[in-house]
């Protein structure tokens, strides 16, 4: 199996760049703006700022929707990454848990199977998936802004590490974009060709109204 931690600075490697500051904490207290937190006084910087420990922990999946849970470690969580080009996650499913699509906007993402069958996959610009089932020690990545999934492919639960090419790398899921605010059923039924009733069936399920 693949070390976590040869993994993490493989990684790192590739998301090292030319700074003209040792670091740039950041400063929770004020709003984050597209080039991510100012940067917290170094008087008040800690090691604390640079240690997260919430990845040793499962997520808690019971009574998600998606039977999965994300813990994750990125400026918000682990203000030390804040500038630096990458941050982390946990993800945790059950047997018949998934990720359904979904794109992450602002980074690249590498995933290692820890534990438990996956199967994940994405689909490019051409419209081509790629997708493969994936066991323990596996990686695999997914390019920035291409839509991607991951399935629980056995029966016990799964466990995987994730890296992203960002300390804040976004989420976007297509069912919740489509489904869990007030689109209107109509204009959703004419740029997805969806029939109505199914649409109305699935803001039903996530919250969503119009």
């Amino acid at each position: 199996m693949i070390s976590p931690i040869i993994f993490i600075f493989s990684l790192l490697l590739f998301s090292c760049h030319a700074a003209v500051q040792d670091f740039c904490v950041a400063d929770l207290t004020a709003p984050e703006t597209p080039a991510g937190y100012a940067c917290k006084k170094a008087a008040n910087v800690t090691v604390d700022d640079f240690v997260f420990s919430g990845l040793g922990v499962a997520g808690n999946t019971t009574g998600t929707f998606n039977k999965a849970a994300t813990i994750p470690a990125f400026s918000a969580q682990l203000p030390g990454v804040n500038g630096l080009g990458f941050s982390f996650a946990r993800l945790d499913m059950e047997p018949g848990g998934v990720y359904p699509i979904h794109t992450h906007p602002r980074a690249t993402e590498a995933i290692i199977v820890l534990e438990g069958k996956i199967t994940a996959g994405f689909v490019s610009s051409a419209n081509t998936v790629y997708y493969k089932t994936l066991k323990q020690g596996d990686v695999m990545i997914f390019p920035q802004g291409l839509p991607h999934f991951v399935v629980n492919a056995g029966s016990t639960p799964v466990q995987v590490f994730v890296s992203f090419s960002s300390a804040n790398p976004g989420i976007q899921i297509l069912d919740f974009s489509l489904f869990s605010n007030d689109f209107p059923s109509e204009l959703i039924a004419a740029t997805s060709f969806l029939d109505i009733p199914q649409i109305k069936k699935l803001k039903a399920f996530f919250g969503g109204t119009g």
